[in-house]
């Protein structure tokens, strides 16, 4: 079949299941945000279209939601009613909370105001046993609010990147101290809920982490060699799994951050910018699979609860086209590895460095501030138009079919180069981005979908730089720094209007169709 893309098969060719583990957890900031109406607006949408199922953010303890305090006796004071609107407004949406325990209140922190524009309280709590019975007043007063069928549905995982200074001003071992004070609070509870960790930040190509503490010294000296051939670990994930069995402590499922980069928001000023290969992520999530089937946990679920393109939240890159086709790529090369693959995040209401500068300022939200959709939602809007059945894939396609219905879906994507893997520390994301963008020819897109009903509708829709691409649309304006209203409204409509043609199976019961695709595209093909 002709075509430098072909997508063939037929429509009652045997099939695999095909979980939609791309769609089980999507990323926000921090608890507060989730009670704006922007964010919640945006949430309503990307549910809608994407599917998310769970959602994780930082902050639920922050003092903005005002869980915790103290007399001035020391007695601790609960007040869950901020909690209870955000979760209560989740689950009236259908997504359940995948809750991050963390960061400390100021009442429990040893030191405060150690991360992020919002002063989060990354420091272990100065009494383990307040911070367990919080715990404990919380699961229990999610359990009498919610049931506890519907609670043991959730996830519960121990802090955030505890690794990373800013996040943790502690030690490895104060960490898994924090990790068994807050799983046997859990469980004893209810042994039913699902409690995990370690939620470490991106695999490291060296023994920084390997003491109680982050050694930079350690950290390895990239010269002109390919970095994808270091051998990428995550961190303190071995010594959590063995710390877990030599205490007997219960680790439902395992969590870490493979962004594919050797950013970790460079948070030192030290070391290089490094970014890994296109295919990152699929090694990365094929090695944690194997490295929990040897575990003393081989059952444990795999849960990635951070994960882009980079780890930096002023990447310009992820407010183009080829982040779109990146994460379409890696989703779709990390199949049968794990269980979710939570995309951070999906809005730009994200304040941990204070608000975007500007509507476009490489921010990790699939939507902007104001609501218009990055290319990036298209791609989760894609995937999620996928059926739960794989007939076939490729490097550069997959096809489907709905096991209720028997329609067909086949997605398409056209990823031409490799992104650069090193850059100067004083790179600007900005000029990187653009020229990426700019790299790659046309392909040819051929499809041949046999045993088809004749004359049935299928519609394709094509992401490009031309059609739903919305910073394409604002910088046709100019750039403005301040959109009008009128200008806003304008590029919603463009990062809302794709290519949609509709073409019809022969009288033979074949669908032959081809198309031109240009670099960095997305094709999603849907039998009517």
């Amino acid at each position: 079949m002709p075509g430098d893309i072909s997508v063939s098969g037929h429509a009652s060719a045997a099939a695999t299941p095909l979980p939609h583990y791309w769609s089980r957890v999507v990323g926000a900031g921090r608890a507060n945000e989730g009670l704006r109406a922007d964010w919640q607006r945006q949430l309503t949408e990307a549910k809608r279209e994407a599917g998310f199922e769970y959602i994780r953010f930082h902050g639920l303890f922050h003092d903005d939601m005002f869980v915790y305090t103290e007399r001035e006796d020391g007695t601790p004071v609960y007040n869950f009613q901020y909690v209870d609107a955000l979760f209560d407004f989740l689950l009236d949406l259908g997504v359940r909370p995948f809750v991050e325990f963390g960061f400390s209140p100021s009442a429990l922190a040893r030191e405060t105001n150690t991360v992020f524009w919002w002063r989060a309280n990354g420091a272990p709590p100065v009494d383990q046993g307040k911070w367990g019975e919080l715990i404990t007043r919380v699961t229990e007063h999610w359990i009498a609010r919610y049931g506890a069928e519907e609670v043991r549905t959730w996830y519960f995982e121990v802090w955030n990147e505890a690794n990373l200074w800013g996040f943790f001003h502690g030690t490895r071992s104060e960490y898994f101290e924090l990790y068994r004070t807050t799983a046997r609070a859990v469980k004893a509870v209810d042994p039913a809920l699902r409690v995990g960790g370690p939620a470490t930040s991106n695999f490291v190509p060296d023994a920084r982490f390997d003491g109680e503490s982050e050694n930079v010294d350690a950290r390895v000296v990239v010269g002109d060699e390919d970095i994808d051939t270091y051998d990428w670990r995550p961190v303190w994930f071995d010594s959590f799994l063995a710390y877990c069995a030599e205490e007997g402590l219960p680790v439902d499922f395992v969590s870490t951050h493979p962004y594919p980069t050797d950013w970790a928001l460079d948070e030192h000023g030290q070391g290089q910018k490094l970014t890994r290969g296109k295919d990152a992520t699929p090694v990365d999530l094929a090695l944690l699979r194997d490295l929990v089937a040897k575990s003393a946990y081989p059952d444990a679920e795999i849960h990635l609860t951070e994960w882009s393109s980079s780890s930096s939240p002023r990447d310009h890159t992820h407010d183009t086209l080829p982040a779109a086709t990146y994460v379409t790529r890696s989703i779709l090369h990390s199949l049968d590895t794990v269980h979710s693959l939570s995309y951070w995040t999906f809005t730009d209401v994200f304040e941990e460095g204070g608000a975007g500068d500007e509507l476009f300022h490489g921010g990790f939200g699939m939507i902007t501030l104001p609501g218009i959709p990055k290319p990036t939602f298209h791609a989760y809007r894609m995937l999620h138009r996928l059926g739960d059945e794989l007939l076939g894939s490729g490097e550069d396609h997959v096809l489907t079919r709905e096991a209720a219905s028997g329609r067909l879906t086949a997605l398409a994507y056209h990823y031409p180069v490799e992104e650069p893997r090193s850059v100067p520390a004083s790179f600007d994301s900005r000029d990187l981005a653009e020229a990426t963008e700019a790299k790659g020819t046309p392909r040819t897109l051929a499809i041949e979908l046999e045993g088809v009903a004749p004359g049935a509708p299928f519609q394709v829709e094509i992401l490009d730089s031309a059609h739903g691409n919305a910073i394409g649309a604002w910088r046709a304006l100019g750039s403005p720094e301040a959109p009008t209203r009128e200008q806003l409204a304008h590029i919603d409509r463009l990062a809302r209007a794709t290519d949609v043609r509709t073409v019809r199976v022969g009288a033979d019961g074949v669908l032959r169709y081809e198309v031109t695709l240009a670099p960095w595209s997305l094709a999603l093909v849907q039998q009517l």
